[in-house]
């Protein structure tokens, strides 16, 4: 079967890229240990997507695939997550019971990135209804291809054990973990430029 071909998002495919990680995270253990509740969830995710990655749209970033089934949001070397918006979301919809341990995961994954100029991807996602088609295939082995182009690492936090053997196909590396309280653990991961040719 051939993989899906993947394409350059533009600010216009923004709601279709964030419907497809709603979509792609509704069962995920960080995601839901966060927001529990369905509604909590639909409300809260959309704006972490907007709040992790709408960067990558501006940066030519931002891919999916072909019959929409995939999307990746990828910052480039420099760019950084909307840490200010990221600190409101937590503030505005996590429970107050959980909401230090939240911070305290954030706090946690800014000490695990890369001190060396890195693309960071903060979200990957495929629509539960495409999942084993080759859409998390394609979107990865386009982006590290970029990756090994620019001799830049790549790295990553799997919020899913269950997703560390594909980054680990991918050549990405668990360097850490990360958890508090009665959190699920975040592993972040780390994958080394390739030389071409």
């Amino acid at each position: 079967m051939k993989p899906p071909a993947v394409r350059v998002m533009t600010a216009a495919d923004d709601d279709l890229a964030v419907e497809i990680i709603v979509l792609a995270f509704a069962a995920d253990p960080m995601a839901r240990w966060t927001w529990p509740d369905a509604h909590q969830y639909v409300a809260a995710m959309p704006r972490l997507a907007r709040a992790l990655g709408s960067k990558a749209f501006s940066n030519r970033s931002a891919f999916c695939t072909d019959g929409r089934g995939g999307t990746a949001l990828w910052l480039p070397p420099g760019v950084h997550p909307e840490e200010e918006e990221l600190g409101a979301i937590v503030e505005s919809t996590v429970e107050p019971a959980l909401a230090a341990e939240t911070a305290a995961i954030f706090e946690q994954m800014a000490t695990y990135h890369p001190t060396e100029p890195h693309w960071y991807l903060p979200l990957i996602g495929v629509d539960p209804a495409h999942q084993g088609e080759g859409h998390g295939d394609a979107l990865m082995a386009y982006a590290l291809a970029q990756c090994d182009r620019d001799h830049a690492p790549a790295y990553l936090e799997s919020s899913n054990p269950r997703n560390i053997p594909f980054y680990q196909r991918h050549g990405f590396e668990p360097i850490g973990a990360i958890q508090v309280g009665s959190s699920p653990t975040l592993v972040p991961m780390l994958r080394r430029s390739r030389k071409i040719g």
